[in-house]
Protein backbone atom coordinates (compact mmCIF):
# COMPACT_ATOMS: atom_id res chain seq x y z
CA UNK A 1 0.00 0.00 0.00
CA UNK A 2 1.16 3.29 -0.54
CA UNK A 3 0.50 6.73 0.20
CA UNK A 4 -0.59 7.68 -3.33
CA UNK A 5 -3.48 4.37 -2.67
CA UNK A 6 -4.24 4.79 0.75
CA UNK A 7 -7.44 5.31 1.57
CA UNK A 8 -8.18 7.52 4.82
CA UNK A 9 -11.44 8.20 6.67
CA UNK A 10 -11.63 10.99 8.74
CA UNK A 11 -14.89 11.10 10.81
CA UNK A 12 -15.36 14.19 12.09
CA UNK A 13 -14.96 18.16 10.85
CA UNK A 14 -13.46 19.67 13.94
CA UNK A 15 -10.15 21.40 13.67
CA UNK A 16 -8.23 18.42 14.55
CA UNK A 17 -10.53 16.42 11.87
CA UNK A 18 -9.74 18.95 8.81
CA UNK A 19 -6.32 18.91 10.26
CA UNK A 20 -5.52 15.51 9.75
CA UNK A 21 -7.66 15.26 6.50
CA UNK A 22 -5.76 18.03 5.26
CA UNK A 23 -2.28 16.20 6.43
CA UNK A 24 -3.29 13.18 5.01
CA UNK A 25 -5.03 14.47 1.48
CA UNK A 26 -1.57 16.74 0.90
CA UNK A 27 0.47 13.28 1.56
CA UNK A 28 -1.46 12.20 -1.61
CA UNK A 29 -3.99 9.78 0.04
CA UNK A 30 -7.45 9.70 -0.93
CA UNK A 31 -9.64 11.17 1.88
CA UNK A 32 -13.60 11.01 2.79
CA UNK A 33 -14.38 13.26 5.67
CA UNK A 34 -17.03 12.68 7.44
CA UNK A 35 -19.07 15.54 10.06
CA UNK A 36 -22.18 15.08 11.51
CA UNK A 37 -23.41 18.71 11.28
CA UNK A 38 -23.95 20.55 8.14
CA UNK A 39 -20.62 22.65 8.41
CA UNK A 40 -17.45 22.03 8.89
CA UNK A 41 -15.53 23.75 11.98
CA UNK A 42 -16.53 21.60 15.08
CA UNK A 43 -16.93 23.75 18.18
CA UNK A 44 -15.95 26.55 16.31
CA UNK A 45 -18.70 27.45 13.77
CA UNK A 46 -21.30 30.90 13.24
CA UNK A 47 -24.83 31.01 12.54
CA UNK A 48 -27.03 34.31 11.51
CA UNK A 49 -29.32 35.99 13.90
CA UNK A 50 -31.23 38.78 12.07
CA UNK A 51 -28.41 40.80 10.30
CA UNK A 52 -25.43 39.74 12.68
CA UNK A 53 -22.99 36.60 12.00
CA UNK A 54 -22.76 35.07 15.49
CA UNK A 55 -19.98 33.09 16.66
CA UNK A 56 -20.78 30.47 18.84
CA UNK A 57 -18.61 31.33 21.47
CA UNK A 58 -15.27 33.80 21.57
CA UNK A 59 -12.37 31.57 20.65
CA UNK A 60 -8.91 33.44 21.05
CA UNK A 61 -4.98 31.89 20.44
CA UNK A 62 -1.98 33.19 21.67
CA UNK A 63 1.25 34.06 19.64
CA UNK A 64 2.92 31.14 20.62
CA UNK A 65 0.42 28.61 19.12
CA UNK A 66 2.50 27.65 16.42
CA UNK A 67 0.34 24.48 15.02
CA UNK A 68 -3.26 26.49 15.19
CA UNK A 69 -0.87 29.09 13.14
CA UNK A 70 0.41 27.18 10.16
CA UNK A 71 -2.97 25.85 10.27
CA UNK A 72 -4.29 29.68 9.27
CA UNK A 73 -1.65 29.56 6.81
CA UNK A 74 -2.63 26.58 5.07
CA UNK A 75 -6.04 27.73 4.94
CA UNK A 76 -5.13 31.26 3.57
CA UNK A 77 -6.63 33.32 6.25
CA UNK A 78 -3.80 34.21 8.25
CA UNK A 79 -5.06 37.54 7.12
CA UNK A 80 -8.34 37.81 8.82
CA UNK A 81 -6.74 37.36 11.92
CA UNK A 82 -5.60 40.00 14.39
CA UNK A 83 -2.40 39.44 16.88
CA UNK A 84 -1.14 41.81 19.75
CA UNK A 85 1.82 43.03 18.93
CA UNK A 86 2.87 42.92 22.80
CA UNK A 87 0.68 41.32 25.52
CA UNK A 88 -1.86 44.17 26.49
CA UNK A 89 -5.22 43.09 28.78
CA UNK A 90 -7.10 45.75 30.44
CA UNK A 91 -8.77 44.49 33.75
CA UNK A 92 -11.68 46.11 35.29
CA UNK A 93 -13.38 45.48 38.52
CA UNK A 94 -16.55 47.08 39.38
CA UNK A 95 -17.18 50.33 40.30
CA UNK A 96 -13.62 51.28 39.44
CA UNK A 97 -12.95 54.16 37.55
CA UNK A 98 -10.77 52.85 34.87
CA UNK A 99 -8.85 50.11 33.80
CA UNK A 100 -5.74 48.42 35.37
CA UNK A 101 -3.60 46.85 32.36
CA UNK A 102 -1.30 44.07 32.11
CA UNK A 103 0.88 44.64 29.73
CA UNK A 104 4.52 43.71 28.16
CA UNK A 105 6.72 46.94 27.94
CA UNK A 106 10.06 45.75 28.29
CA UNK A 107 12.16 43.23 26.59
CA UNK A 108 13.33 41.33 29.74
CA UNK A 109 13.62 37.78 29.60
CA UNK A 110 10.52 36.02 31.08
CA UNK A 111 9.32 36.06 33.48
CA UNK A 112 10.56 39.17 34.65
CA UNK A 113 8.98 40.79 30.96
CA UNK A 114 5.69 40.81 33.35
CA UNK A 115 7.77 42.54 36.25
CA UNK A 116 6.41 46.34 35.26
CA UNK A 117 3.03 44.92 34.92
CA UNK A 118 3.01 43.53 38.79
CA UNK A 119 4.17 46.58 40.21
CA UNK A 120 1.17 47.95 39.17
CA UNK A 121 -1.22 45.34 39.41
CA UNK A 122 -3.15 47.75 42.24
CA UNK A 123 -5.85 44.87 42.55
CA UNK A 124 -3.05 42.84 44.80
CA UNK A 125 -1.43 44.49 47.53
CA UNK A 126 2.13 44.85 47.51
CA UNK A 127 3.28 41.59 49.44
CA UNK A 128 0.60 39.74 47.12
CA UNK A 129 2.37 40.80 43.89
CA UNK A 130 6.40 39.64 45.70
CA UNK A 131 4.61 36.38 46.73
CA UNK A 132 2.76 35.98 42.86
CA UNK A 133 6.48 36.47 41.63
CA UNK A 134 8.25 33.46 43.91
CA UNK A 135 5.14 31.00 43.35
CA UNK A 136 5.60 32.04 39.09
CA UNK A 137 8.89 31.09 39.82
CA UNK A 138 8.69 27.80 41.63
CA UNK A 139 6.08 26.68 38.73
CA UNK A 140 8.67 26.80 36.25
CA UNK A 141 9.97 23.92 37.85
CA UNK A 142 7.33 21.93 38.33
CA UNK A 143 7.31 18.82 35.54
CA UNK A 144 3.99 18.62 34.10
CA UNK A 145 4.98 15.32 32.93
CA UNK A 146 4.99 13.62 36.44
CA UNK A 147 1.80 11.24 37.35
CA UNK A 148 1.91 12.78 40.54
CA UNK A 149 1.71 16.46 39.05
CA UNK A 150 -1.30 15.66 37.19
CA UNK A 151 -2.52 13.97 40.27
CA UNK A 152 -2.38 17.34 42.21
CA UNK A 153 -5.15 20.06 42.09
CA UNK A 154 -3.51 23.51 41.01
CA UNK A 155 -5.26 25.45 44.16
CA UNK A 156 -3.87 23.19 46.56
CA UNK A 157 -0.71 24.13 44.64
CA UNK A 158 -0.93 27.59 44.73
CA UNK A 159 -1.83 27.85 48.80
CA UNK A 160 0.97 25.94 49.52
CA UNK A 161 3.09 28.58 48.04
CA UNK A 162 2.18 31.50 49.71
CA UNK A 163 -1.32 32.56 47.06
CA UNK A 164 -3.69 34.45 48.71
CA UNK A 165 -7.64 33.54 47.53
CA UNK A 166 -7.72 37.21 46.21
CA UNK A 167 -3.93 36.45 44.48
CA UNK A 168 -5.83 33.12 42.89
CA UNK A 169 -8.81 34.78 41.94
CA UNK A 170 -7.45 38.45 40.74
CA UNK A 171 -4.37 37.18 38.63
CA UNK A 172 -3.93 33.15 38.61
CA UNK A 173 -7.89 32.73 37.86
CA UNK A 174 -7.59 35.57 35.48
CA UNK A 175 -5.59 33.40 32.86
CA UNK A 176 -6.40 29.61 34.18
CA UNK A 177 -9.96 29.68 34.05
CA UNK A 178 -10.15 31.38 30.18
CA UNK A 179 -7.84 28.30 29.08
CA UNK A 180 -8.33 25.47 31.54
CA UNK A 181 -11.68 25.75 31.30
CA UNK A 182 -11.72 25.15 35.31
CA UNK A 183 -10.61 27.09 38.25
CA UNK A 184 -7.60 26.57 40.26
CA UNK A 185 -9.40 24.07 42.74
CA UNK A 186 -10.42 21.97 40.02
CA UNK A 187 -7.55 22.08 37.70
CA UNK A 188 -4.81 19.51 37.51
CA UNK A 189 -1.35 21.22 38.03
CA UNK A 190 0.31 19.72 34.82
CA UNK A 191 -2.24 21.34 32.46
CA UNK A 192 -2.21 24.17 34.81
CA UNK A 193 1.58 24.59 34.52
CA UNK A 194 1.80 23.64 31.12
CA UNK A 195 -0.23 26.70 30.09
CA UNK A 196 1.71 29.10 32.43
CA UNK A 197 5.26 27.47 31.98
CA UNK A 198 4.60 28.05 28.32
CA UNK A 199 2.28 30.82 28.10
CA UNK A 200 3.78 33.80 30.55
CA UNK A 201 6.99 31.66 32.09
CA UNK A 202 8.91 31.18 29.23
CA UNK A 203 8.90 33.56 26.50
CA UNK A 204 8.04 37.48 26.72
CA UNK A 205 6.18 37.16 23.50
CA UNK A 206 4.18 34.01 23.87
CA UNK A 207 0.94 34.96 25.72
CA UNK A 208 0.43 37.86 23.09
CA UNK A 209 -2.89 37.50 22.39
CA UNK A 210 -4.81 37.10 18.70
CA UNK A 211 -8.74 36.74 17.77
CA UNK A 212 -11.04 36.71 14.81
CA UNK A 213 -11.65 39.78 12.50
CA UNK A 214 -14.01 38.34 10.61
CA UNK A 215 -16.78 35.10 11.70
CA UNK A 216 -15.70 32.03 12.93
CA UNK A 217 -16.98 30.07 9.62
CA UNK A 218 -15.26 32.20 7.27
CA UNK A 219 -11.93 31.34 9.27
CA UNK A 220 -12.29 27.89 9.87
CA UNK A 221 -15.17 26.05 8.15
CA UNK A 222 -15.70 26.81 4.16
CA UNK A 223 -12.17 27.93 3.61
CA UNK A 224 -11.21 24.26 5.35
CA UNK A 225 -14.11 23.15 3.11
CA UNK A 226 -12.20 24.54 -0.13
CA UNK A 227 -9.21 23.69 0.72
CA UNK A 228 -9.74 20.64 1.26
CA UNK A 229 -11.55 20.05 -1.91
CA UNK A 230 -8.35 21.46 -3.80
CA UNK A 231 -6.22 19.13 -2.20
CA UNK A 232 -8.71 15.99 -3.61
CA UNK A 233 -10.46 15.36 -0.78
CA UNK A 234 -14.41 14.44 -0.72
CA UNK A 235 -15.82 16.35 2.53
CA UNK A 236 -19.72 14.63 3.27
CA UNK A 237 -21.50 16.94 5.73
CA UNK A 238 -24.59 16.46 7.47
CA UNK A 239 -23.54 12.53 7.77
CA UNK A 240 -22.89 11.10 10.95
CA UNK A 241 -21.10 7.73 11.41
CA UNK A 242 -23.11 5.09 12.98
CA UNK A 243 -20.30 2.25 13.15
CA UNK A 244 -16.56 1.29 12.14
CA UNK A 245 -15.71 -2.06 11.42
CA UNK A 246 -12.48 -3.79 10.69
CA UNK A 247 -13.21 -4.99 7.31
CA UNK A 248 -10.72 -7.14 5.36
CA UNK A 249 -7.40 -5.90 6.76
CA UNK A 250 -8.81 -2.67 6.03
CA UNK A 251 -12.41 -0.24 7.80
CA UNK A 252 -15.55 0.11 6.82
CA UNK A 253 -17.65 3.31 8.09
CA UNK A 254 -20.90 2.72 8.09
CA UNK A 255 -23.66 5.81 8.12
CA UNK A 256 -27.08 6.52 6.72
CA UNK A 257 -26.12 6.17 3.21
CA UNK A 258 -24.67 2.91 3.39
CA UNK A 259 -20.84 1.98 4.06
CA UNK A 260 -17.45 3.28 2.72
CA UNK A 261 -14.52 1.22 2.61
CA UNK A 262 -10.99 2.49 3.84
CA UNK A 263 -7.78 1.48 4.68
CA UNK A 264 -7.35 4.01 7.59
CA UNK A 265 -9.72 5.78 10.01
CA UNK A 266 -8.96 9.08 11.87
CA UNK A 267 -11.57 9.28 14.81
CA UNK A 268 -11.73 12.96 15.69
CA UNK A 269 -15.29 13.03 17.48
CA UNK A 270 -15.94 13.97 21.37
CA UNK A 271 -15.20 11.20 23.53
CA UNK A 272 -18.79 10.12 23.98
CA UNK A 273 -19.30 9.45 20.78
CA UNK A 274 -15.53 7.72 20.35
CA UNK A 275 -16.02 5.84 22.69
CA UNK A 276 -19.23 4.35 21.15
CA UNK A 277 -17.54 4.01 17.95
CA UNK A 278 -14.08 2.61 18.91
CA UNK A 279 -13.89 -1.29 18.58
CA UNK A 280 -13.42 -3.25 22.06
CA UNK A 281 -10.03 -3.23 23.47
CA UNK A 282 -8.66 -0.91 21.13
CA UNK A 283 -7.74 1.72 23.80
CA UNK A 284 -6.54 0.67 27.31
CA UNK A 285 -8.89 2.77 29.02
CA UNK A 286 -11.76 0.87 31.48
CA UNK A 287 -15.45 1.04 29.61
CA UNK A 288 -16.93 4.22 30.77
CA UNK A 289 -13.67 6.14 30.46
CA UNK A 290 -15.55 9.32 28.56
CA UNK A 291 -18.20 9.80 30.86
CA UNK A 292 -15.65 9.41 33.86
CA UNK A 293 -13.07 11.99 32.02
CA UNK A 294 -16.34 14.39 32.02
CA UNK A 295 -16.84 17.65 30.32
CA UNK A 296 -17.19 21.32 31.35
CA UNK A 297 -19.64 23.78 29.42
CA UNK A 298 -19.19 27.63 28.50
CA UNK A 299 -21.73 29.81 27.98
CA UNK A 300 -21.96 33.28 26.00
CA UNK A 301 -23.96 36.52 26.20
CA UNK A 302 -24.10 38.38 23.79
CA UNK A 303 -25.44 41.63 24.29
CA UNK A 304 -26.10 44.34 21.17
CA UNK A 305 -26.56 47.77 22.57
CA UNK A 306 -27.66 51.12 20.55
CA UNK A 307 -24.45 52.89 21.33
CA UNK A 308 -20.60 52.10 21.69
CA UNK A 309 -19.89 51.63 25.20
CA UNK A 310 -16.18 49.23 25.62
CA UNK A 311 -13.55 51.10 23.66
CA UNK A 312 -11.23 48.81 23.45
CA UNK A 313 -11.29 44.98 21.70
CA UNK A 314 -11.57 43.84 24.71
CA UNK A 315 -11.62 43.51 28.79
CA UNK A 316 -11.08 41.12 31.20
CA UNK A 317 -12.90 41.07 34.65
CA UNK A 318 -12.13 40.68 38.13
CA UNK A 319 -14.49 40.87 41.26
CA UNK A 320 -17.64 39.78 38.86
CA UNK A 321 -19.19 36.98 37.52
CA UNK A 322 -18.30 38.84 34.30
CA UNK A 323 -15.50 37.10 32.94
CA UNK A 324 -14.20 38.33 29.43
CA UNK A 325 -15.55 41.13 27.18
CA UNK A 326 -15.19 41.47 23.73
CA UNK A 327 -16.19 43.75 21.24
CA UNK A 328 -17.65 42.26 18.49
CA UNK A 329 -19.18 44.24 16.53
CA UNK A 330 -17.07 44.75 12.88
CA UNK A 331 -16.97 40.70 12.66
CA UNK A 332 -20.87 40.62 12.97
CA UNK A 333 -21.75 42.99 10.08
CA UNK A 334 -23.17 45.23 12.51
CA UNK A 335 -23.46 48.31 10.56
CA UNK A 336 -24.69 50.88 14.25
CA UNK A 337 -24.29 50.65 17.75
CA UNK A 338 -21.92 47.82 19.60
CA UNK A 339 -21.92 44.35 19.97
CA UNK A 340 -20.41 42.59 22.84
CA UNK A 341 -19.79 38.94 23.54
CA UNK A 342 -18.97 37.99 27.48
CA UNK A 343 -17.39 34.44 27.45
CA UNK A 344 -18.16 32.73 30.94
CA UNK A 345 -16.08 29.58 31.10
CA UNK A 346 -16.35 26.90 33.72
CA UNK A 347 -19.92 27.67 33.22
CA UNK A 348 -21.19 24.72 35.38
CA UNK A 349 -23.79 27.16 37.62
CA UNK A 350 -24.75 28.43 34.35
CA UNK A 351 -25.30 26.22 31.56
CA UNK A 352 -28.92 25.57 32.76
CA UNK A 353 -30.34 29.19 34.01
CA UNK A 354 -32.74 30.36 32.15
CA UNK A 355 -32.21 33.49 29.03
CA UNK A 356 -34.26 36.25 31.24
CA UNK A 357 -32.45 35.28 34.35
CA UNK A 358 -29.31 35.50 32.99
CA UNK A 359 -30.00 38.54 31.22
CA UNK A 360 -31.55 39.87 35.32
CA UNK A 361 -28.11 38.45 36.84
CA UNK A 362 -25.73 39.75 34.44
CA UNK A 363 -26.78 43.34 32.95
CA UNK A 364 -26.16 45.15 36.33
CA UNK A 365 -22.85 43.26 36.31
CA UNK A 366 -21.64 43.89 33.40
CA UNK A 367 -22.85 47.89 33.45
CA UNK A 368 -20.70 48.14 36.71
CA UNK A 369 -17.82 47.39 34.93
CA UNK A 370 -18.99 49.50 31.88
CA UNK A 371 -20.77 52.35 33.02
CA UNK A 372 -21.82 53.78 30.10
CA UNK A 373 -24.06 50.94 29.39
CA UNK A 374 -26.55 52.57 32.07
CA UNK A 375 -27.27 54.99 29.56
CA UNK A 376 -27.13 52.56 26.60
CA UNK A 377 -30.46 50.94 25.20
CA UNK A 378 -30.48 46.96 24.91
CA UNK A 379 -31.79 45.93 21.67
CA UNK A 380 -31.14 42.16 21.85
CA UNK A 381 -30.10 40.14 24.64
CA UNK A 382 -29.63 35.93 23.70
CA UNK A 383 -27.26 33.32 25.01
CA UNK A 384 -25.37 30.31 23.77
CA UNK A 385 -24.35 27.71 25.65
CA UNK A 386 -21.99 24.57 24.65
CA UNK A 387 -22.98 21.91 27.05
CA UNK A 388 -19.94 20.07 26.54
CA UNK A 389 -17.02 22.77 25.31
CA UNK A 390 -14.66 20.39 26.93
CA UNK A 391 -13.22 17.57 28.65
CA UNK A 392 -12.98 18.22 32.64
CA UNK A 393 -9.25 19.41 33.43
CA UNK A 394 -9.74 17.91 37.31
CA UNK A 395 -6.39 16.27 38.75
CA UNK A 396 -6.02 13.00 37.67
CA UNK A 397 -7.89 13.96 34.17
CA UNK A 398 -4.42 12.52 32.09
CA UNK A 399 -4.85 9.18 33.35
CA UNK A 400 -8.58 9.27 31.52
CA UNK A 401 -7.56 10.83 28.11
CA UNK A 402 -6.45 7.79 26.00
CA UNK A 403 -3.27 8.42 23.43
CA UNK A 404 -3.75 8.70 19.77
CA UNK A 405 -2.54 5.81 19.11
CA UNK A 406 -5.14 2.63 19.35
CA UNK A 407 -4.51 -0.97 19.47
CA UNK A 408 -6.81 -1.50 16.49
CA UNK A 409 -4.39 -1.22 13.14
CA UNK A 410 -5.15 1.76 11.11
CA UNK A 411 -7.23 3.79 13.53
CA UNK A 412 -6.28 6.41 15.15
CA UNK A 413 -7.77 9.07 17.32
CA UNK A 414 -7.40 12.89 17.17
CA UNK A 415 -9.16 15.51 19.28
CA UNK A 416 -8.16 18.10 22.33
CA UNK A 417 -9.35 15.48 24.55
CA UNK A 418 -7.14 12.77 23.54
CA UNK A 419 -3.41 12.66 25.23
CA UNK A 420 -1.51 15.53 24.26
CA UNK A 421 -0.74 16.89 27.26
CA UNK A 422 -2.32 19.74 26.81
CA UNK A 423 -5.65 21.66 27.96
CA UNK A 424 -8.89 21.54 25.66
CA UNK A 425 -7.53 24.59 23.34
CA UNK A 426 -7.65 25.40 19.33
CA UNK A 427 -3.79 24.57 19.37
CA UNK A 428 -4.52 21.11 20.80
CA UNK A 429 -6.83 20.19 18.53
CA UNK A 430 -4.39 21.05 15.92
CA UNK A 431 -1.86 19.43 16.91
CA UNK A 432 -3.71 16.17 17.99
CA UNK A 433 -4.80 15.97 14.36
CA UNK A 434 -1.30 16.55 13.00
CA UNK A 435 -0.23 13.30 15.36
CA UNK A 436 -3.14 11.53 13.66
CA UNK A 437 -2.12 12.03 10.28
CA UNK A 438 1.76 11.43 11.56
CA UNK A 439 0.55 7.95 13.50
CA UNK A 440 -0.67 7.23 9.99
CA UNK A 441 2.75 8.22 7.62
CA UNK A 442 4.98 8.41 9.64
CA UNK A 443 6.42 10.73 6.86
CA UNK A 444 4.23 13.53 6.83
CA UNK A 445 6.59 16.09 8.64
CA UNK A 446 8.88 15.54 5.82
CA UNK A 447 5.80 14.75 3.34
CA UNK A 448 4.44 18.24 3.70
CA UNK A 449 7.31 21.41 4.28
CA UNK A 450 4.70 23.51 2.76
CA UNK A 451 2.67 24.11 5.92
CA UNK A 452 4.43 21.71 8.25
CA UNK A 453 6.70 24.99 8.67
CA UNK A 454 5.47 26.72 11.53
CA UNK A 455 5.24 30.92 10.77
CA UNK A 456 7.40 32.96 13.02
CA UNK A 457 6.52 31.72 16.95
CA UNK A 458 7.65 30.06 20.13
CA UNK A 459 6.85 27.76 22.51
CA UNK A 460 3.60 26.19 21.82
CA UNK A 461 0.92 27.00 24.57
CA UNK A 462 -3.40 26.98 24.89
CA UNK A 463 -5.29 29.28 23.99
CA UNK A 464 -8.98 30.20 25.75
CA UNK A 465 -11.68 27.38 24.77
Amino acid sequence: MTATTRRVAVVGGGLAGITAALRCADAGCAVTLFEARPYLGGLTHSFRRGELQVDNGQHVFLRCCTSYRALLHRLGVADRVRLQPRLAIPVRSPGADRAVWLRRRHPLPAPAHLAGALLRYRPLSPGERARFARAALALRRVDPAAPATDRRSFGDWLREHGQSDRAVAALWDLFGVATLNAPADGASLALAATVFQLGLLTDPAAADIGWSRVPLRRLHGDPARICLAAAGAEVRTATAARGIEPRDGGWRVITDAGATVVDQVVLAVPPGPAERLLPAGSVEQAPGWSRRLGSVPIVNVHVVLDRPVLDVPFVAGIGTPVQWVFDRTGPSGSAEGQYLAVSLSAADELVGVPTAALRARLLPELAALLPGLRDATVRDFFVTRERHATFRPAPGSAALRPPGRTAARGLVLAGAWTATGWPATMEGAVRSGEAAAALLDRSAPDAHPSWSAHPPARSPTGVMP
